[in-house]
């Protein structure tokens, strides 16, 4: 017996899948709601008595090409759980989109807190806010150190040349997604493809999360501790450099401008106790051990990177294809791309770090 599908969770259909598979029983009520948070991956959490497991699957619009592949996203939650890390621990992969109308996978259900505003992160201390900004460096240098071979992850990604076929990918995703012209994102991918062409053939790599930040971690109830890393989507191979810029592309701090028209976890990182992002970088390259030299351009494309996806979520939003979505959001998603391109512009001219602040 199933309760009411939300929208994109047919639970007439996939309860008997899940039912197959050991992670449901028959004749018992089988509850569904989709979580908050997120405008990429459609997220539900699915219950039945003391059974509680979430399933994911593609947005309901438009998709990027070589975006939202389930398949992909489950192999990488068991490649790192594997090695220790943490995330949660994958259950079931669905490849049959005539079961749900897309693939979609299943994973555990793991409790805690997701800081993805400022009133989410209302109730800490600026000392459990200072112990996070550690937790989240020494989190990310951690899987920076999974083994990808070992953990079965080393056809994950090509990490030579990564920097360069970004650069490619996300001007095409452009193309693709754009609702207008915007002349300066075009000059920002003239000046990263000047400027990775720079750089040495051979640089250092690791499995790379690919969406690096604050609101995609699960932080204990009662703890500032991370207990999960969430949203393995954009994993790949590459350099890890560009999940560190990601983090502080999003990161907000007080007096920021431009960082404070990007709608996702606004203002949640400008309370006391949270570190500046200089300190974030010191921090990582004492833990990390690694060259930041050229850190400019991860900044860089990372910002543009997040424009894009900005200008996607606006195109399904224009085109009623995001769900609990409408001209609020499509005018949102506007101003953070052109925020976003803002800032890539800024670094690109030598602001480095600071750019981000302003």
């Amino acid at each position: 017996m199933t309760t009411a599908s939300p929208e994109g969770l047919d639970l007439d259909r996939v309860t008997p899948w899940l039912i197959d598979r050991g992670l449901l029983i028959g004749s018992v009520p089988v509850h569904a709601e989709r979580l908050s948070g997120g405008l990429s991956n459609v997220t539900y959490l699915v219950h039945q008595g003391d059974r509680r497991f979430v399933v994911r699957r593609p947005p309901l619009g438009h998709v990027m090409p070589t975006a939202h592949d389930m398949a992909r996203e489950y192999a990488v939650l068991g490649g790192v759980t594997r090695g220790g890390f943490r995330a949660p621990t994958p259950l079931a992969l669905c490849e049959d989109a005539e079961v749900n109308g897309a693939p979609f996978l299943v994973m555990e259900f793991v409790p805690g807190r997701i800081l993805s505003s400022d009133q989410a992160a209302a109730e800490l201390a600026p000392h459990d806010a200072s112990t996070l900004s550690t937790e989240l460096i020494d989190v990310l240098a951690q899987l920076h150190e999974v083994n990808a071979v070992e953990v079965g992850l080393a056809d994950l990604g090509r990490p030579e040349g990564f920097l360069a076929r970004q650069v490619a990918r996300w001007g095409k995703q452009w193309e693709l997604s754009k609702t207008r012209e915007l002349p300066a994102i075009d000059s920002l991918f003239t000046w990263l493809d000047d400027r990775v062409a720079t750089l040495p053939s051979d640089m250092p790599w690791s499995i790379v999360h690919g969406d690096y930040r604050l609101d995609n971690c699960i932080v204990a109830a009662d703890t500032p501790q991370i207990d999960a890393v969430l949203d393995w989507e954009m994993a790949t191979l590459g350099d890890p450099l560009m999940d560190l810029a990601t983090l502080l592309v999003y990161w907000s701090r007080p007096g920021d401008q431009r960082r404070h028209q990007i709608r996702f976890a606004a203002f949640v990182t400008d309370r006391d106790g949270f570190w500046d992002r200089t300190a974030l970088v010191d921090r990582y390259a004492g833990v990390s051990g690694r060259d930041l030299g050229h850190l400019d351009v991860c900044l860089a494309l990372s910002a543009v990177k997040l424009a894009v996806i900005m200008e996607s979520i606006r195109k399904r939003t224009l085109a009623g294809q995001q769900l609990g979505a409408g001209t609020e959001l499509a005018d949102g998603m506007a101003l953070a791309t052109d925020a976003l391109v803002e800032i890539g512009v800024a670094v690109a001219d030598g602001g480095g770090v600071e750019a981000l602040s302003s």
